[in-house]
């Protein structure tokens, strides 16, 4: 699927492979290399905040500057970048960190070292040892194996030729020619064990709260950050994908956030969920081919939309959790990575039907048939009193090895998000010709290396909201609107009210919903998904659930992110004939994550938790009235669907049968009324 719109296909892969780049010089792939002054200032006043923002802002643009000076075919060696390009580069950096410096010391602030931060290097890129195994972040390699660090332009190899573990594709690589690189993948099967979760244990907080965000089917992106760079347009210097929040700017305020539209079901989630975006480097042309943020700073290629995202907040296995504060902002991973080390590092990448394996250097080649994992696990310990630090970082921890918080932290419900991604393993011995090589987008400098991965996420439930997500996780519940579960008819048209008697415009799972066939009828559009199972009993010649039992299409559930057939084993339904037993061996261990669709790019509303077990058969309080909200809510940007007329319930067969059956009684209904009628008349002329 193609995010966004104003995209052109290119009829030649325009790649870095077939005659190299100017990144890709005449001695050697080079990238440039300067301290990270934000990670280093643990300690802002709120006076200087806004001026010192700004000065790190313009730190990343001259690098960014500086690396793309880089492809200027008239630097032919080492000696020419360091006088041409990294001179100036530091002399700039050097004057930015001075007015810093001055900015704190404006407010009381008494910073130190700073000014040591000024310098750079440039940076032999290549990945030469063959294995494409550097587990600590392609090319920091703490130990020494990878990338020499001498500033000689040689690795171990000593080849300094380019040449990739391949052989066969040369320099930096990628459509725009700074990455990825055949070395930046990995098989999934050599992948090492994911760690284990410490088990849980006294007061430990066991439940789960799922919120259903959708995948950004359309299309929000931008290049700012408004956490790190707030007021400063293309702060990131790459694109990111939001869900959730739709008022997600550099210049968002806290009001804006609070006061915006939200693609969560659950209208009580404003939250705003974003990572950078993964394209395919297929020589396409998008939106921002031209723009920063963009092509212009080599984020290239065609923006892949996800398959699926899940947004689980899980407990802590030591102890209740407490309310996060409103407005509380979170950054998992580190967006230069690759140039600071691993120290911050924390995306995981895997695929499906492997995810007891993971990797955080590397991209996944998934077998055919499995799709690409991306996992971020957010920081779970706050320190009780901000909702913010200078560095971003600092007032909040994860847990410690045994699941208890620092000292002076106290356990929040903690962030899950996974994305799923259909796409294929690229083709690594031709450059990606024939199938392209997929990336994140990332700073120029960061050469679109998977360990530069990273989430961010500001708080915006409302207090009643996240008090039920706390209360849920501290009773061991499992709940949200991406579980249906203790919250039946809770989003869109809460599956109880809206048009259909019944169960809303979206219909419930396969034969729940409106069960006659009708437009949405379990089925139908938005019902059990695309196609799922048509519309449980329409006069559609699928009949219900046979292909796709109990989870048509989409997991059952349309438009809705629920785990169609009980995607938590406690909860799965009775098999039946029309609904049978799902397939054990795809189950989600115990202590992961439950996984639950996304609305595809087809969904038109929002989605219904509609039934609340998912089970396909729209049981358990699936046809009850919700008082509360009886009117569908349509995400913001779809296309609501028109209303349809009322549809008889149950396993009626189809509309015309149905029909059929409902004349004779109709009809009888209508003499029955006339007699009554009939006899009132007679009794008053008798008086």
């Amino acid at each position: 699927m193609l995010g966004g719109g104003g995209l052109v296909a290119a009829n030649v892969y325009a790649s870095a492979t077939e005659s190299g780049t100017p990144q890709q010089t005449s001695w050697g792939a080079v990238t440039i290399d300067c301290p990270d002054v934000g990670d280093a200032l643990t300690s802002v006043p709120d006076g200087a905040r806004a001026d010192v923002d700004k000065e790190l802002a313009q730190l990343d643009q001259q690098i960014a500057e500086a690396y793309q000076q880089l492809q200027d075919p008239s630097v032919q060696d080492r000696d020419a970048a360091q006088s041409r390009i990294v001179d100036p580069l530091q002399e700039n950096r050097a004057a930015t960190i001075e007015r810093i410096t001055a900015a704190l010391q404006s407010a009381g602030a008494q910073p130190e070292g700073l000014g040591d931060k000024a310098g750079c290097t440039l940076r032999q890129t290549e990945n030469q040892n063959g294995d494409g195994q550097d587990q600590q972040g392609d090319g920091q390699n703490q130990d020494g194996q990878g990338d020499d660090q001498q500033g000689d332009g040689q690795d171990q190899g000593g080849q300094g030729d380019g040449q990739d573990q391949g052989g066969q594709q040369q320099g930096n690589g990628g459509q725009a020619g700074n990455g990825p690189v055949a070395a930046d993948y990995a098989d999934i099967n050599s992948a090492p064990p994911a760690a284990q979760a410490p088990p849980a244990q006294g007061d430990a907080s066991r439940g789960t709260f799922v919120t259903s965000c959708g995948v950004n089917a359309n299309g929000l992106f931008n290049s700012d950050n408004v956490i790190v760079a707030p007021g400063v347009s293309n702060g990131a210097h790459h694109f990111h994908d939001y869900i959730g929040n739709q008022s997600n700017t550099a210049f968002a305020s806290d009001e804006d956030l609070a006061n915006a539209e939200t693609s969560c079901v659950d209208q009580g989630d404003k939250s705003t969920y974003y990572w950078p975006v993964i394209r395919l480097q297929n020589g396409t042309q998008e939106q921002d081919a031209n723009k920063p943020g963009g092509g212009i700073e080599g984020n290239a290629g065609e923006i892949v939309t996800p398959k699926e995202v899940t947004l689980t907040f899980v407990g802590n296995p030591r102890s209740k959790v407490t309310a996060m504060p409103r407005l509380l902002r979170i950054i998992t991973g580190d967006a230069k990575a690759f140039v600071n080390g691993t120290a911050n590092a924390n995306a995981s990448w895997s695929c499906t039907g492997f995810e007891d394996r993971q990797l955080k250097d590397k991209y996944p080649l998934c077998p055919q048939g499995s799709d690409v994992v991306r996992t971020f696990k957010f920081q779970s310990c706050w320190d009780g009193r901000n909702i913010d630090s200078a560095n971003h970082r600092t007032h909040v921890a994860f847990a410690q090895n045994d699941g208890t918080c620092p000292n002076g932290f106290q356990a929040i419900p903690q962030l899950v998000q996974r994305i799923v991604y259909d796409v294929d393993a690229p083709s690594l011995n031709d450059g990606g010709r024939t199938t392209p090589l997929f990336a994140v987008d990332s700073f120029p400098e960061q050469l679109h290396k998977a360990v530069t991965d990273h989430g961010d996420f500001i708080n915006v439930f409302d207090e009643d909201l996240m008090n039920e997500m706390v209360g849920c996780i501290n009773d061991g519940r499992q709940c949200g609107a991406g579980t249906g579960q203790d919250d039946p008819g809770n989003g869109g048209d809460n599956g109880n009210g809206g048009d259909n008697g019944g169960n809303g415009d979206n219909g419930g799972n396969g034969n729940g919903g409106d069960n006659g066939g009708g437009q949405n009828g379990g089925g139908g559009q938005n019902g059990g998904g695309q196609n799922g199972g048509d519309d449980g009993n329409s006069a559609d010649p699928d009949p219900g659930n046979s292909n796709d039992p109990g989870n048509g299409g989409d997991n059952g559930n349309g438009a809705e992110e629920n785990p169609g057939n009980g995607d938590d084993p406690q909860q799965q339904p009775t098999p039946t004939a029309e609904a049978p037993a799902g397939d054990a061996s795809t189950a989600p261990a115990d202590d992961q994550p439950k996984t639950y669709s996304s609305p595809t790019a087809h969904s038109t509303t929002a989605p219904d938790t509609g039934n609340v077990n998912g089970n396909g058969n729209g049981d358990e309080q699936a046809n009850q009235p919700n008082p509360q909200d009886s009117t569908a809510t349509t995400a913001p940007g779809a296309v609501a669907q028109p209303p349809v007329a009322a549809e008889p319930q149950g396993n009626q067969g189809s509309l015309a049968e149905t029909g059929t059956k409902l004349w004779p009684a109709a009809l009888g209904a209508i003499l029955l009324i006339s007699g009554f009628v009939l006899l009132r008349r007679t009794s008053r002329r008798s008086i």
